[in-house]
Protein backbone atom coordinates (compact mmCIF):
# COMPACT_ATOMS: atom_id res chain seq x y z
CA UNK A 1 0.00 0.00 0.00
CA UNK A 2 2.73 2.56 0.78
CA UNK A 3 4.43 1.32 -2.64
CA UNK A 4 0.93 2.58 -4.20
CA UNK A 5 1.54 5.54 -2.39
CA UNK A 6 4.71 6.47 -3.28
CA UNK A 7 3.95 5.68 -7.16
CA UNK A 8 1.19 8.37 -6.94
CA UNK A 9 3.32 11.11 -5.18
CA UNK A 10 6.38 11.35 -7.87
CA UNK A 11 7.74 15.05 -7.97
CA UNK A 12 7.80 16.79 -11.39
CA UNK A 13 10.70 16.18 -13.91
CA UNK A 14 11.93 19.85 -13.66
CA UNK A 15 12.17 19.28 -9.70
CA UNK A 16 14.24 16.12 -10.31
CA UNK A 17 16.28 17.22 -12.71
CA UNK A 18 17.23 20.47 -10.95
CA UNK A 19 17.97 18.06 -7.43
CA UNK A 20 20.38 16.02 -10.01
CA UNK A 21 21.89 19.35 -10.72
CA UNK A 22 22.52 20.06 -7.44
CA UNK A 23 23.77 16.60 -7.00
CA UNK A 24 26.57 17.16 -9.46
CA UNK A 25 27.41 20.74 -7.84
CA UNK A 26 27.84 19.04 -4.51
CA UNK A 27 30.20 16.13 -5.41
CA UNK A 28 31.76 18.86 -7.67
CA UNK A 29 32.34 20.84 -4.68
CA UNK A 30 33.55 17.78 -2.34
CA UNK A 31 35.85 16.46 -5.17
CA UNK A 32 37.12 20.01 -4.90
CA UNK A 33 38.43 19.74 -1.55
CA UNK A 34 41.00 15.65 -2.69
CA UNK A 35 43.31 16.79 -5.21
CA UNK A 36 44.23 13.30 -5.87
CA UNK A 37 40.59 12.34 -6.34
CA UNK A 38 40.66 15.15 -8.91
CA UNK A 39 44.01 13.81 -10.73
CA UNK A 40 42.26 9.71 -10.68
CA UNK A 41 39.05 11.17 -12.40
CA UNK A 42 40.55 13.53 -14.82
CA UNK A 43 42.85 10.28 -16.13
CA UNK A 44 39.35 8.82 -16.68
CA UNK A 45 38.30 11.56 -18.82
CA UNK A 46 35.22 11.05 -21.34
CA UNK A 47 34.62 7.74 -19.52
CA UNK A 48 30.61 7.24 -19.03
CA UNK A 49 29.19 6.10 -15.51
CA UNK A 50 25.36 5.22 -14.81
CA UNK A 51 24.42 5.51 -11.37
CA UNK A 52 21.05 3.41 -11.30
CA UNK A 53 18.86 3.00 -8.03
CA UNK A 54 15.07 2.27 -8.34
CA UNK A 55 13.80 4.32 -11.16
CA UNK A 56 16.18 6.56 -10.70
CA UNK A 57 19.18 7.16 -13.11
CA UNK A 58 22.00 9.14 -13.09
CA UNK A 59 24.52 8.91 -16.09
CA UNK A 60 28.12 11.34 -14.88
CA UNK A 61 31.00 11.54 -17.12
CA UNK A 62 34.36 12.66 -16.12
CA UNK A 63 36.16 15.74 -17.18
CA UNK A 64 39.47 16.69 -17.86
CA UNK A 65 39.67 18.90 -14.94
CA UNK A 66 38.99 16.21 -12.53
CA UNK A 67 35.41 17.05 -12.14
CA UNK A 68 32.04 15.03 -13.42
CA UNK A 69 29.45 16.23 -15.44
CA UNK A 70 25.83 15.48 -15.91
CA UNK A 71 25.98 13.55 -19.50
CA UNK A 72 22.85 12.23 -21.61
CA UNK A 73 24.60 9.07 -23.33
CA UNK A 74 23.35 5.83 -24.83
CA UNK A 75 25.99 2.36 -23.28
CA UNK A 76 28.42 2.73 -20.48
CA UNK A 77 31.53 2.22 -19.54
CA UNK A 78 30.40 1.29 -15.83
CA UNK A 79 26.81 1.62 -14.59
CA UNK A 80 26.70 0.90 -10.55
CA UNK A 81 23.14 -0.41 -9.58
CA UNK A 82 22.35 0.23 -6.19
CA UNK A 83 20.48 -3.21 -4.84
CA UNK A 84 18.97 -2.02 -1.71
CA UNK A 85 14.96 -2.20 -2.70
CA UNK A 86 13.77 0.58 -0.01
CA UNK A 87 14.79 4.15 0.83
CA UNK A 88 14.95 2.61 4.65
CA UNK A 89 17.35 0.20 3.74
CA UNK A 90 19.45 2.15 2.10
CA UNK A 91 19.15 4.93 4.61
CA UNK A 92 20.33 2.85 7.37
CA UNK A 93 23.23 0.94 5.96
CA UNK A 94 24.96 4.79 5.27
CA UNK A 95 23.66 5.36 8.53
CA UNK A 96 25.95 2.51 10.04
CA UNK A 97 28.58 3.64 8.32
CA UNK A 98 28.17 0.89 5.59
CA UNK A 99 28.45 1.28 1.77
CA UNK A 100 25.04 0.45 0.13
CA UNK A 101 24.97 -2.82 -1.87
CA UNK A 102 25.86 -2.37 -5.29
CA UNK A 103 26.03 -4.80 -8.43
CA UNK A 104 28.93 -3.39 -10.89
CA UNK A 105 28.97 -3.50 -14.63
CA UNK A 106 31.32 -2.46 -17.00
CA UNK A 107 35.58 -1.24 -16.89
CA UNK A 108 37.24 -2.58 -13.81
CA UNK A 109 39.84 0.39 -13.90
CA UNK A 110 37.00 2.88 -13.85
CA UNK A 111 35.30 0.69 -10.47
CA UNK A 112 38.54 0.74 -8.59
CA UNK A 113 39.16 4.82 -9.02
CA UNK A 114 35.08 4.97 -8.05
CA UNK A 115 35.71 3.30 -5.13
CA UNK A 116 38.95 5.23 -3.99
CA UNK A 117 37.04 8.22 -4.44
CA UNK A 118 34.13 6.58 -1.97
CA UNK A 119 36.60 5.17 0.44
CA UNK A 120 39.13 8.33 0.71
CA UNK A 121 36.74 11.44 -0.42
CA UNK A 122 34.87 13.15 2.57
CA UNK A 123 33.13 16.32 2.46
CA UNK A 124 34.52 18.50 5.70
CA UNK A 125 30.95 19.93 6.57
CA UNK A 126 32.68 21.82 9.21
CA UNK A 127 35.15 23.82 7.11
CA UNK A 128 32.28 24.74 4.90
CA UNK A 129 29.91 26.03 7.73
CA UNK A 130 33.29 28.26 9.59
CA UNK A 131 33.36 30.00 6.11
CA UNK A 132 29.79 31.13 7.17
CA UNK A 133 29.30 31.52 10.82
CA UNK A 134 33.14 31.64 12.34
CA UNK A 135 35.66 28.51 13.65
CA UNK A 136 34.37 28.16 16.91
CA UNK A 137 30.28 27.96 16.56
CA UNK A 138 31.03 25.72 13.26
CA UNK A 139 33.30 23.81 15.58
CA UNK A 140 30.35 23.21 17.93
CA UNK A 141 27.60 22.41 15.67
CA UNK A 142 29.92 19.73 13.99
CA UNK A 143 30.19 18.17 17.42
CA UNK A 144 26.74 18.18 17.91
CA UNK A 145 25.78 16.54 14.47
CA UNK A 146 28.74 14.09 15.05
CA UNK A 147 27.35 13.06 18.39
CA UNK A 148 23.78 13.06 17.10
CA UNK A 149 24.87 10.19 13.86
CA UNK A 150 27.09 8.13 16.54
CA UNK A 151 23.57 7.83 18.91
CA UNK A 152 21.89 7.20 15.26
CA UNK A 153 24.87 4.52 14.64
CA UNK A 154 24.13 2.47 18.22
CA UNK A 155 20.60 3.20 17.55
CA UNK A 156 20.56 1.21 14.01
CA UNK A 157 23.25 -1.44 14.80
CA UNK A 158 21.75 -2.29 18.17
CA UNK A 159 21.57 -5.91 18.75
CA UNK A 160 18.22 -7.77 18.66
CA UNK A 161 16.58 -8.41 21.79
CA UNK A 162 18.84 -5.42 23.21
CA UNK A 163 16.18 -2.47 22.01
CA UNK A 164 13.39 -0.77 23.79
CA UNK A 165 11.09 -2.77 25.99
CA UNK A 166 7.26 -2.94 26.07
CA UNK A 167 4.99 -4.18 28.32
CA UNK A 168 5.48 -3.89 32.34
CA UNK A 169 8.19 -5.28 34.13
CA UNK A 170 7.19 -7.78 36.74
Amino acid sequence: MLAQFADKLQPPAWVVDEAVNRLVLFLNHVLQGEPEGMARLARQKGQRIELVWDRMQLQLSPTPAGLLERGHFEGFDLRLTVTEETPVSLASALARGDKPKVRIEGDVQLAAEINWLIDHVRWDAEEDLARLIGDAPAHTLAQAARQAMAALRSFVVQPPGRGLRTGSAA
